[in-house]
């Protein structure tokens, strides 16, 4: 796997995927930048959503769950002072769908927390406390 992070000036940076897909970070005012982008530790958070929701969708695929919307809500705390990185982060899936089984969410969440994700994973490895949580609702 490779990117590519180029300077934009400022405090902005644009970052390219080896697949080819672009990104804009960028800073707030009070840092140089004139907040036209994610900032790169969102980008992180960004990513450890979607990773995580690519395996619960899946998992909950291969279930046969009549699923018609995924959403993985992520809320991080940070270590005061530089640098700040993550101490805590949960990540609460909403998953919608017509007669979802509870127990296959359940597992879903589970097993992308514990086997799957290696993003999640990689954060724990790191020290910080990620958590899990997620929803059932019925598609009406």
């Amino acid at each position: 796997m490779q990117a590519v992070v180029k300077w934009a000036g400022e405090a902005m940076f644009l970052g390219e995927s080896g697949s080819g897909h672009s990104v804009v970070m960028d800073g707030p005012p009070d840092h140089g930048g004139r907040n036209m982008g994610v900032r790169p530790m969102e980008m992180i958070l960004i990513g450890l959503g979607g990773c995580a929701s690519f395996d619960v969708m899946s998992i909950l695929k291969k279930t046969r769950q009549k699923v018609v919307d995924c959403r993985c809500e992520l809320s991080a705390e940070r270590a005061e002072g530089v640098p700040s990185p993550f101490t805590k982060i949960h990540m609460n899936f909403i998953v919608t769908g017509q007669g979802i089984k509870e127990v296959q969410v359940k597992k879903a969440v589970e097993l992308s927390a514990e086997k799957y994700c290696s993003a999640s994973i990689m954060m724990e490895a790191a020290g910080v406390e990620v958590t899990h949580g997620y929803e059932v609702r019925e598609f009406e």
